[in-house]
């Protein structure tokens, strides 16, 4: 069985774009479980369901039919804001460095200044490539393990240096991912600007 283009359609109330409006939700209670409780138990439970919908939400776009635009923008929004939430709760609990809390979202940071550059071109925003999606997904690997690899014991410490491999990878890839995407901005720049109206 063959599998068909998929159409992206603006439509809003969607079964993926309502599992991504759902992650969203998540952000702040997987914040507040770190930080004022300490339940990291409930807090891998909201890492593991955010996992879970964020493959479901992809998945089912493509089984139903449902992509859409606001889908392609709400997707990568809950992906960063669960990596900005978990860097600033995971470095306020000491658990990992400040300079890594800082090094990811300084990524975004360099990549939402390339936009006015694409809005010259007609774009938005690029398509999403595989190393991003690596990078992001090793990083959402590593969170729930440098979490779980608190404390003593001896899956703790397994956690926690697979945890950090993860963490290692994952930011290299997200930095390089995020290069790639400057270049790619670059190459676009040195193309003649579209003309008024024209839409890409």
């Amino acid at each position: 069985m063959t599998d068909q283009a998929v159409v992206v359609t603006d439509r809003i109330l969607t079964v993926p774009n309502l599992l991504s409006i759902s992650r969203l939700f998540g952000v702040p209670l997987f914040l507040w479980l770190v930080l004022v409780p300490h339940a990291d138990g409930w807090a891998l439970v909201v890492l593991m369901v955010a996992g879970v919908t964020d493959w479901l939400d992809g998945m089912l776009a493509r089984k139903l039919n449902q992509a859409s635009k606001l889908g392609q923008i709400l997707d990568p929004v809950a992906d960063r804001l669960y990596i900005l939430a978990v860097v600033i709760g995971l470095a306020v609990r000491d658990i990992i460095p400040w300079w890594l809390a800082v090094l990811l979202p300084l990524r975004d940071v360099f990549l939402f200044s390339l936009v006015p550059f694409l809005r010259t071109r007609g774009y938005s925003a690029l398509p999403v490539h595989f190393l991003g999606k690596a990078a992001t997904a090793a990083l959402l690997y590593a969170f729930p393990l440098l979490l779980l690899g608190e404390g003593d014991g001896t899956v703790q410490t397994f956690a926690d240096v697979l945890g950090w491999a993860f963490a290692v990878w994952g930011a290299g890839l997200y930095w390089w991912a995020g290069i790639l995407y400057a270049y790619q901005v670059i190459q676009l720049l040195r193309l003649p600007r579209p003309a008024t109206g024209a839409a890409s």
